[in-house]
């Protein structure tokens, strides 16, 4: 997300008068613990919103705190770096905090500010694990405190419009949805540059580690491009599967899928990974419709919308920021059925003027049928978006949509994806118990 003066104008322009005091400035106190890429784009999105102040920085590259300094500054955010993130967690002026580390580091990140008496805006996936989201769900009704995902699209209006009309029954039964996110270049599929001058001096190798599986010798492509690594990621599953649920169960009003099965391999992109680099799954829910989920590093010219929602009255086709809606207009025909019936018998089908309504439209009276509706965002990044619905709900105190149990079902449907894929079978859903089966 490129930040621009128009996106600083336009949030000072925004500024509203909090219900809640903070900090001795009246803006809510935040801190950052990761500042890899995503993280300066969340750091461009909040450090321009109204009444918040980032105060503190954390990453375990050197490069990235210097550069998170630099940046915050050109915002007007007096900022102070560590490579320590218990220094954030610690830090008693904060009142919230942006994870934005590593998936495995998640849970540890985020229990411990909310024990501190910190809120938390959590990047997806919220979970590294099924059981990592009943911990976190545990101390947000232990503490008190707000945990928001970071899913930014269900912030976007064109989400919020699908979900309206599917809610209201303009699309009748969705019994299928289609989505896919993909990409077909070295740095869609993680392999991102490395900075020349990180080494055992500027990179701390044990920070970045922490409570990994599996330890491993110093490697710069493990600290930089560790999506690729199973002992840090979930791969597709968790870093683009997640996007996907998260909007079709904001849209679909739906909690978990009840089956998931899976299927994926890695086929190019073989330089230092174990996940997959194309991944399929089938995703059953209980409400009554099934999901196609897919994802490929290796090919993204397909002009599909990233969902598509298939009901009996209509279809959404929906992509990042622009939505389709169009009307079923599907008729019965039976014309070759009843053709191959005795004469008298066919006669007296078409007689029935309703038969002939039905199924013969075009012999009806003239008229207008509504066609597509076609929808486009504007305005600030829905990133910009997410964040001020995070800050609204520390002021008032008001959960967003997407709390730690929304974040934690969404993230279950990649765990079980990926479960699926290593056991070769299908994996259901404990609604009671709100995980896995065994």
């Amino acid at each position: 997300m490129e930040l621009t003066r128009r996106m600083v104008l336009q949030s000072a322009a925004l500024s509203a008068a909090a219900t809640r005091t903070f900090g001795a400035n009246g803006k809510v106190q935040a801190g950052i613990i990761g500042c890899g890429a995503r993280s300066h784009e969340l750091m461009a999105a909040l450090g321009v919103q109204p009444g918040v102040a980032i105060t503190r920085v954390c990453d375990a590259y050197a490069g990235r705190r210097e550069r998170a300094q630099e940046r915050l500054k050109g915002l007007g955010h007096t900022v102070s770096t560590t490579g320590d993130w218990r220094e954030v967690i610690g830090d008693p002026s904060l009142d919230a905090v942006v994870i934005a580390s590593p998936d495995h580091w998640h849970k540890t990140h985020v229990l411990a500010a909310l024990n501190a008496g910190k809120d938390v805006y959590c990047e997806k996936p919220l979970t590294y694990t099924v059981e990592d989201g009943l911990e976190i769900i545990a101390a947000t009704k232990k503490t008190g405190k707000l945990v928001q995902v970071g899913s930014q699209g269900v912030s976007t209006q064109t989400q919020q419009k699908a979900r309206e009309m599917i809610q209201s029954g303009r699309l009748g039964k969705v019994t299928m949805i289609r989505a896919a996110y993909n990409r077909n270049t070295a740095s869609g599929a993680w392999i991102y540059p490395i900075p020349p001058d990180a080494g055992p001096k500027t990179v701390d190798w044990a920070a970045f580690e922490g409570p990994a599986s599996r330890k491993y010798p110093f490697s710069l492509e493990r600290f930089f491009r560790w999506r690729c690594f199973s002992e840090y990621s979930g791969g597709i599953a968790t870093d683009l599967f997640v996007h996907l649920c998260t909007t079709i169960h904001f849209l679909m009003g739906a909690e978990a899928p009840s089956r998931v099965t899976a299927m994926g391999q890695i086929y190019r992109w073989k330089q230092a990974r174990d996940v997959p680099d194309t991944l399929n799954a089938i995703l059953e829910y209980p409400e009554g419709f099934t999901v196609n989920l897919s994802s490929t590093f290796n090919n993204q010219s397909s002009s599909e919308s990233n969902f598509v929602f298939l009901g009996t009255e209509g279809t959404v086709s929906l992509g990042w920021e622009d939505m389709v809606f169009s009307p079923e207009t599907g008729h019965e025909d039976n014309a070759w059925i009843v053709a191959s019936w005795p004469s008298k018998l066919e006669a007296a089908y078409w007689a029935d003027p309703r038969v002939r309504a039905s199924e013969r439209p075009a012999l009806a009276k003239p008229s207008l049928v509504k066609g597509s509706e076609t929808y486009g965002g504007q305005g600030m990044d829905s990133t910009w978006t997410h964040f001020a619905a995070w800050l609204e709900s520390i002021r008032t105190r008001t959960p967003h949509w997407e709390n730690a149990e929304r974040g934690h079902r969404a993230a279950a449907c990649a765990h079980m994806v990926n479960r699926s894929l290593r056991e070769g079978r299908v994996v259901e859903w404990d609604a009671a118990a709100n995980r896995m089966k065994a």
